[in-house]
């Protein structure tokens, strides 16, 4: 029988988000791995500790995680289809469904881009920061619209294109484990202090497994923008991820438009490379263009999605 697991996931996402009430009321399941990850982080994360014990206790909070994600994603689908039968891809869909961010990332730029076009640039900053991680208080107008459109095509990785990926290739049990790991990453796996070599396992496991994603999410940003290939070839590498350069510098191109450059984080200056060297400086108006690109690069994924699922 055709189980329609990603789609129905998708089309939740996409019509719902994470509504603000369900939040409210029961959180969100990555709130369930950031609690592992702080109870871990709180013992295993002591700068007494030798560089190699740090080490330790950062791969076993992520072997910890994965237990924890694999082990309640493995037993959900399990009983999604003893209860349910040949209805149980409804029920999977379900459970897919917050691991997904089409709707809230879209969201969250909608309103950056909102401020942006009425003038309001305080407003826009604001917005902005519940996004990014650099400071924003400082942003002119230009930074505001790098900071939103880097962060879409960023999290169009993260946020759709990767867990959708784990979902198809691993069901309810590969989607979580995406987001575990990813959860850890964003939370721990930092060079800096004081994470270091806590976070080295979060980090090199988040990268292998957005390998793929990173680089089918480029593919689909150059597909639905009829453009931007050859900037996303050339610039790729110049991100410090080995994975985000590649929507980052697909969406440069295709908005041709430069992205990265010189960023401040809790007020130190990073002089990073700029991504789309050559192009011109971004504007407002790219972060609508963005977001066009954006839905035609989730209705691609919602094709590929159908493929695999709907084909005999």
């Amino acid at each position: 029988m055709v189980e329609p697991v990603a789609l129905g996931a998708l089309g939740l996402d996409a019509a719902l988000g994470w509504p603000a009430r369900v939040h409210a009321r029961i959180g969100h399941p990555v709130g369930g791995f950031a609690r592992i990850i702080a109870f871990c982080e709180r013992r295993w994360n002591s700068r007494h500790f030798s560089n190699y014990v740090r080490r330790a206790g950062g791969i076993a909070t992520v072997l910890l995680l994965l237990a924890a994600a694999v082990g309640c994603s493995y037993a959900a689908e399990k009983l999604i289809r003893w209860s349910l039968g040949q209805w149980a891809w409804t029920g999977m869909a379900f459970a897919a469904w917050p691991a997904l961010a089409q709707r809230s990332l879209y969201q969250h730029v909608l309103a950056v881009a909102r401020e942006l076009d009425a003038g309001r640039l305080s407003e826009a900053r604001r917005a902005v920061g519940w996004i990014v991680g650099r400071d924003t208080a400082s942003l002119d107008e230009a930074g505001v619209a790098r900071a939103a459109v880097e962060s879409l095509a960023e999290s169009f990785c993260d946020g759709v294109t990767a867990p959708l990926f784990w979902l198809l290739l691993g069901g309810l049990p590969g989607i979580w484990a995406y987001k575990a790991v990813n959860t850890a990453d964003s939370l721990i796996g930092h060079r800096e202090e004081p994470y270091g070599p806590f976070g080295w396992a979060a980090a090199r496991l988040d990268d292998v497994m957005n390998l793929v994603p990173a680089r089918l999410a480029a593919l689909l940003i150059c597909l639905a923008a009829q453009g931007g290939w050859r900037v996303m070839w050339r610039d790729h590498g110049r991100h410090a991820s080995p994975n985000a350069g590649w929507p980052e510098a697909a969406m440069a191109g295709a908005l041709d438009v430069r992205l990265g450059g010189p960023l401040r984080y809790d007020g130190v200056l990073n002089d990073k490379p700029w991504i789309g060297e050559g192009g011109r400086h971004i504007r407002a108006a790219d972060v609508r263009r963005a977001m066009r690109i954006f839905l035609r690069a989730c209705a691609l994924l919602w094709v590929l999605a159908a493929l695999w699922e709907l084909s005999p």
